[in-house]
Order: C-alpha cells, then structure tokens, then sequence
C-alpha cells in the first residue's frame, strides 16, 4: 500500500486547516474510547491548539464509530484489516500539518501530549514515545515483553540501523504528517511500528523521544497484540530491512573463518590439545566458504534490489561499491575462482593417474579436493551474482 502522494482532505471554504490531528485507530474499543476522545479534547482546549480527533475505524462491530461520532470525532473507515493499514489510512485522511497517534484503549493518557507538541515545534519530523523513560504501571504490560521482546527488539533495531530509540514500540508518537507521507510506508501489521521508526530515519527524517506513562488498559476482552506472531513480525522486518545483518556480516564471519580452517588444513592435520581437526573439518569449512560467499552475495543482491525499488536508499558507500564491482571484474573474478578449481581438480587427477589409478590415500587427496569444489563453486556463484547485479543496476538512476 502506497501512500506517499497522499493528499490533505479537502475542507469546507474558509474553514482553517487545524494544526493538529490526534489519530486513534480503533477497533471495537467501545469501553474505552469516549474516555480517550475526552481526555484528546480537553488537551486541545486546554493547550489552545487547533485540532480534530480522528478516528480509523478498521471494521468494528460494537458500535464504536457511533460512539466516536457521538464524541464530537471525525471518523474514516477503514476496510483492509491491520495496525498498519488503520494508521495509514487515518495518516492520509489527517487534515493537521501534525498528527499525534495512540491506541484508543486507555493506555495512554491523551491529555499529557505536551511533549510530544513541543518536539515537533522544536523541528523534529517524528516523536516516539518511551515508556521506560516515562514509567509503566502495574500490569500495563507483560513480563516477556518488558523484559524481553520489547528491549531485544529494539536493542537489533539500534544495533542494525543506529537509531538512538529506546522503545521501538511504543504505540504513542507523533509526526510532521507531510514528512512521513513521503517515505512511502507499506506494513499493514503491527510491523508498522518498526517500520516508521526505520524508513523515517533511512530517509533522513529528524527523529526524537519523549517520555510517555503506560497504564493497563480498560478492556474486558484480550488485546489484539499476539506476542510471538507480532514479535516475529517485526524481527522479519528489521532483518529484511538490513541486508548487512542478514546477509552481508554473518556471510563475512563463514568466510573467514572457513578460509582460515581450510589453509590450516591443507597443510596437515591441527592438534587442539586432546582434539585433532583433519579433513571432516576441512569439508565443513569448505561449505563455510561457500555459504558465506553466497550470502555475501545476496546482500548485494537484495541491496540492489530494494535500491531500485526505493525500499532503501543506496547510500554513497553502497554507489561507490557498484562502480568498482562492474559485470567485467566480477567476471575476471569468478573465472579466475573457478580456473583455479579446475587446475586444483586436474592436479588430484594427476595423483590418481601417479598411482596407476589404484586406491589414494584419502588423507592425501581431499586435501586437494576440498579447495578444488571450494574454489570451483565460489567462481560460479562470483560469475552469476554478477550478471544478476549488473541486471539489478540498470533499473538505479544515476548508478
């Protein structure tokens, strides 16, 4: 889903565009979302800020656009089911130059919105809040995600994409509506989170936090957030959005390690003390190399490929990369590989041939063997990794 020609709903004549649109997206909080309605406009009126409330109503069956209506809010419905799809949708109807996010289930006290205003006065493009910083009341949250899903997620997203976050997913942020609506968000899930903190900053939006209170919301029902199913879901994305951590860092370490464990190798048996390493592990760190060749070699593909579609910028360091690694060089590259494979894979011919073709030593032999299918395999992934990028590189502009 795209949504970033989105246009600014028309209004009536005269009327002035509100400086702020706080955006709840719903589904059935009949319970709850007159209070936070309440709690929205008394902190527009309180503050003197011209504003609307807007609800994105994703399908609810309890009557909550009624009672949203009812409230003195504006209502969008929205048909596609997801956090996601509620947020963008109720993104593109906003009519404020800002918009201020949060569930509609008394989690979060919407009449404590000064800080994230004054953040977004201050020239910040998008505001997240961190219930860590701003406390968390008994039973607001549970102890897994406390302790564990919420900070080892977002520790991998600080790490992959140094961002200084605190708390990716805190559900209260702010935002310079047109700003945002130009990184081109998609995730219809409760990934959506992640992914407005991780395109905003990859597309250079200024981001802040500000801290915010959790409390245990007002529901009777259980919560729409599925732990393991919605913890997956953004640990999919942050790694789909970082190449480097997928691909490109893991691929370097089997490389290298691989390459060292197969030249030690080559030479004799390694002693570790008690252990002795021979040519089984040498076989393991001949499929080491290859693997992290191969993922080497992903990371520039999939680099490319999410470049040319514009679901990541290229970066000046990534350009520089393509200009030097052409179609010619990775082909002299790869053919140099697997000429050196074949030469190694003719020499254990000649070793066969010396003994009048009879049994080898296998100690012997695999010594030669292992680095022949090594080298022979890596030059073949070199040869058509490079076609595949060099196909890649014709849809980038200016690259």
């Amino acid at each position: 889903m795209q949504v970033a020609n989105a246009a600014v709903p028309m209004l009536e004549q005269d009327e002035p565009a509100p400086e702020l649109t706080i955006l709840m997206p719903c589904l059935n909080e009949a319970e709850t979302l007159a209070s936070c309605i309440g709690k929205a406009r008394a902190f527009l009126d309180r503050e003197g800020i011209s504003g609307e409330i807007l609800i994105a109503d994703n399908g609810s069956t309890d009557g909550s656009p009624r009672i949203a209506e009812q409230s003195g809010a504006r209502v969008v419905h929205v048909s596609e089911r997801g956090y996601g799809s509620a947020l963008l949708h109720g993104a593109r109807a906003a009519r404020g130059t800002y918009v201020i996010m949060g569930d509609a289930d008394s989690s979060y006290d919407f009449s404590a919105l000064g800080p994230f205003v004054e953040k977004l006065h201050a020239g910040y493009d998008v505001v997240i809040g961190n219930r860590f910083q701003g406390g968390i009341e008994e039973g607001a949250m549970p102890f897994l995600h406390r302790y564990l899903g919420n900070p080892v997620l977002s520790y991998l997203g600080r790490l992959f994409f140094a961002i200084p976050i605190g708390d990716f997913h805190c559900g209260l942020r702010a935002f310079r509506r047109e700003r945002l609506l130009q990184v081109g968000l998609r995730a219809q899930g409760m990934e959506f989170a992640s992914e407005m903190i991780v395109r905003s900053a990859l597309n250079g939006l200024s981001i802040a936090e500000a801290p915010t209170t959790l409390s245990p919301d007002g529901r009777s029902r259980r919560p729409h957030l599925r732990a393991w199913r919605d913890g997956w879901r953004h640990l999919r994305f942050l790694l789909m959005f970082s190449p480097r951590w997928l691909f490109l860092y893991p691929g370097l370490v089997l490389l290298a390690l691989g390459a060292v464990a197969e030249a030690a190798l080559s030479i004799g048996p390694v002693s570790l003390g008690h252990v002795v390493l021979d040519i089984h592990t040498m076989l393991f760190a001949g499929g080491a190399m290859i693997a992290g060749v191969q993922m080497v070699m992903f990371s520039l593909i999939v680099k490319t490929a999410a470049a040319a579609d514009g679901l990541l910028p290229s970066g000046s360091n990534f350009r520089r990369f393509l200009d030097h690694f052409t179609l010619e060089r990775g082909l002299v590259l790869g053919t140099a590989m697997l000429i050196a494979g074949l030469c190694l894979a003719g020499y254990s011919l000649f070793l066969w041939v010396s003994t009048g073709l009879s049994q080898l030593d296998p100690r012997q032999v695999m010594r030669v063997v292992i680095p022949s299918l090594s080298f022979s395999v890596i030059g073949m992934e070199i040869v058509f990794s490079s076609f595949a990028l060099s196909f890649l590189r014709w849809k980038i502009d200016g690259i």
